[in-house]
């Protein structure tokens, strides 16, 4: 039997991904504005491919400055998922992303304590960008924010992870 962050599904065919929860000092999350969004105002926290022979540490320490401009010096790793978290594209976008090689993400995530200052913030650190705004929100204010089909793996991280912001 699968839990409802695991389908019955092949892990091969989901592709493995890093997911960051940046907090700050006041216990508020980190969530960027998405550029590639077509429809509806969604925002996210950052995540990224592992790549072939990356450790999840180091996907996500790459994916945490390409995508903000952050560096692991202003970072302290306070806790990851227990386990990988799925979530299937919706069925119109199977085979148009990634290479068409996966038809979702399986996520391992990562509470990171943020100890800079905004200005330590470079959405433009990598290019292509994947960000063009970012906002520190309340916690319980991410599932609203995420694009729908991701919404129960922002609830199940923001359950795990609730405690310790």
């Amino acid at each position: 039997m699968s839990s409802p962050s695991q389908p019955n599904r092949n892990p091969s065919d989901f592709r493995p991904c890093a997911g960051l929860m940046i907090v700050n000092t006041a216990g508020h999350v980190f969530v960027g504005k998405r550029i590639d969004t077509k429809e509806g105002d969604w925002w996210q926290m950052p995540q990224g491919g592992i790549d072939k022979g990356e450790d999840l540490h180091e996907a996500a320490f790459r994916e945490l400055h390409e995508e903000t401009g952050i560096t692991r010096e202003k970072v302290e790793i306070i806790a990851t998922t227990q386990e990988e978290l799925f979530y299937e594209l919706p069925q119109e976008l199977h085979g148009k992303l990634w290479g068409g090689k996966y038809i979702g993400q399986r996520q391992s995530w990562l509470l990171l304590r943020f100890s800079g200052e905004d200005a330590d913030i470079d959405l433009a650190a990598h290019d292509p960008a994947e960000f063009n705004a970012f906002r520190w929100i309340e916690p319980d204010q991410l599932p609203e924010l995420i694009i729908p089909f991701k919404r129960p793996v922002y609830e199940q991280v923001l359950a795990e992870f609730r405690p310790l912001i």
